[in-house]
């Protein structure tokens, strides 16, 4: 009824008129049908220069249709159809909106990323719904205080634009949820942020912030802080209250200590590489009894302390490019999937055994651990006569809880290799460094114990269903073999994070591996892959490394820049051209930021 009141009193031709000269080109009239009974309009893309006027007006002023007929169905009565909650009119040319914005009341999603806006109408408070708004990739300098008025907002995003200070009052903004003022010129944060008590995501990463207001510490709901490209030097002893904190992004600041973080108990990730850090101490590991992530890669340490053992929940460790020389053995308890040392001056472990990946080196530290085999263990002899195969290691099985049968240059594993497992829990299966021409079948027995299986170098052609069948792998290294295929069955390890083929004969990137959404690691250097799918990589959210390094590749396809959560994407040694090595040096960042600028619009 609102509707015809508006209406009342002129010709209702006349507002039909108006409407189709304004967007008969820009805007088709079947999309406006569509939104007056969807609610919400896309008009992202169409290299609009300014918003039309039909669209500001589309609940007020009367539709086309309402003029061409004099009966309606049910599904045309213009005038029952819903208001419009969601504009999209991202990647356009706009330079401005006007305050006819107040004509959607009713919206709950406004997205405007990727266009020309240098401001934002003050009439942007009286969108008193809206809970989503995306003003990302602009060239916003200020924002209004208007909209600290938009006390139902959960999601803003403000990245990529050129602000140099955030509003007085936005502490108001009291639902909001997700804050991203990333890839801005902000130098201080406003110590009022701490009344965002909702808040759960705030990036405030590539600005130019010196340091963070101890007062942060109020967001007790804050699960991710991303603070990372900055000009930090040191960190608020407050902000290692923040209870509810899972991921902390630290990386590329001037950071030369940490602090301890004592109740950041649910933290799961921390990121401190590209700083100044020079030492490590008990101290700063004692509390982080939930840490799955560790990246200390490009800093100033020399060493590593021995009670890095008290991470048991840590899964992956990066100390990359420091100063680091030695490594406590007691490294080797961790379970570990990745550990990266590349970069150090390592004098304790050979370069030949780092080269080999995290499980060799893990098991290497094992191997100097000071703790000899019980003199009850019994030794069980097999049947093969050298003397080098002629016994079992006991000690691994029930101690370091491994079946190692490795560098034993045999063709079978002997029955009573598998015969002595018994009742032993083993997590681990070491049958590297053999002839092995196929995967022993009675692997199938320990499918519901054994998550780590190394098979490499062997002269393996094919990857055998017993495998396919350990339900509880997630580490599998099968480098330095005779493969060009995976079965499809593989999709089955629905734990697998981590899988080594390099040095085989692939000639794709296994599609198979696609379809394993669990999947971290994928290291595939040194085989014959040709080219890799970029759309169905982005699907796979989990996956952080991806080693293609000396393979075929002519070419690297534009979109892989897309997939966004790769942390680790090695590509020297392909036959490309472009992108060049001085971008391959600058980091995986870059490659992919490189990347992305070239995907075709």
């Amino acid at each position: 009824m609102s509707r015809l009141k508006v209406g009342a009193g002129r010709d209702p031709r006349a507002g039909f008129r108006a409407e189709k000269r304004d967007c008969c080109v820009s805007v088709p009239q079947g999309l406006l049908k569509a939104a007056r009974k969807s609610g919400q309009l896309n008009l992202s893309g169409r290299n609009l220069s300014e918003v039309p006027q039909c669209v500001w007006r589309i609940n007020v002023d009367i539709p086309e249709e309402a003029n061409q007929n004099l009966s309606f169905s049910a599904s045309e009565r213009w005038w029952e159809q819903t208001d419009l909650t969601k504009l999209i009119i991202s990647n356009n040319k706009l330079q401005s909106l006007t305050d006819d914005l107040r004509l959607l009341p009713a919206l709950t999603v406004l997205d405007i990323h990727d266009n020309q806006l240098t401001s934002l109408p003050s009439a942007i408070r009286e969108l008193e719904n809206l809970q989503k708004l995306n003003v990302s990739h602009n060239k916003l300098k200020i924002l209004p205080e208007e909209i600290t008025h938009l006390r139902n907002l959960k999601g803003l995003y403000l990245q990529h634009n050129e602000l140099t200070c955030i509003p007085e009052g936005f502490e108001q903004l009291s639902n909001l949820e997700d804050l991203d003022l990333s890839n801005n010129r902000l130098t201080t944060v406003p110590a009022s942020f701490s009344s965002l008590s909702t808040l759960l995501r705030l990036n405030l990463s590539s600005n130019q912030l010196k340091n963070l207001p101890a007062e942060i510490s109020g967001m007790k709901r804050l699960k991710h802080l991303d603070c990372n490209s900055n000009l930090l030097e040191t960190i608020p002893p407050e902000l290692t209250g923040m209870e509810s904190l899972e991921l902390l992004y630290l990386r590329r600041n001037k950071l030369c200590f940490l602090p301890e973080f004592l109740s950041c108990k649910l933290l799961k990730e921390l990121h401190l590489g590209e700083n100044q850090i020079e030492m490590l101490g008990a101290e700063h590991l004692k509390h982080l009894h939930s840490i799955l992530v560790l990246d200390l890669r490009d800093n100033k340490l020399k060493s590593v302390p021995d009670e890095i053992t008290l991470l048991q929940s840590l899964e992956r460790l990066d100390l990359s490019n420091n100063d680091i020389s030695s490594l406590p053995y007691s490294l080797g308890k961790l379970h570990l999937k990745f550990l990266a040392l590349e970069g150090n001056p390592m004098r304790t472990i050979r370069r030949e055994i780092i080269n080999k990946g995290t499980q060799e080196i893990l098991k290497y530290l094992r191997s100097k651990i000071k703790d000899e085999p019980s003199q009850n263990d019994p030794v069980i002899e097999t049947a093969m006569t050298l003397p080098s195969e002629s016994r079992v290691n006991m000690h691994a099985i029930t101690t370091l809880k491994i079946l190692d049968y490795s560098d034993k240059q045999t063709t079978l594993i002997p029955d009573e290799v598998f015969d002595a497992v018994k009742s032993n829990i083993i997590t681990s299966i070491n049958f590297s460094k053999n002839q092995l021409c196929e995967i022993p079948k009675r692997i199938v027995e320990l499918k519901e114990i054994v998550s780590d299986v190394s098979l490499s170098f062997n002269k393996i052609s094919f990857i055998s269903l017993e495998l396919c069948m350990l339900q509880k792998l997630t580490f599998l290294d099968i480098r330095n073999n005779f493969l060009n295929s995976l079965p499809e069955e593989m999709e089955s390890l629905i734990r697998l994070q981590t899988i080594n083929l390099s040095y085989n004969r692939f000639k794709i990137l296994p599609e198979v591996l696609y379809r394993i959404p669990t999947l971290e690691t994928i290291l595939i250097s040194n085989n014959q892959v040709g080219s890799v799918d970029p759309e169905r990589l982005k699907t796979m959210e989990n996956l952080i490394t991806l080693d293609l390094q000396n393979n075929d590749l002519l070419q690297i396809p534009p979109e892989l820049g897309n997939c966004v959560n790769l942390r680790t994407l090695l590509l020297d040694g392909n036959p490309f051209r472009v992108p060049r090595a001085a971008i391959l040096m600058k980091g995986t960042a870059a490659i992919l930021e490189y990347l992305r600028d070239r995907i075709p619009t």
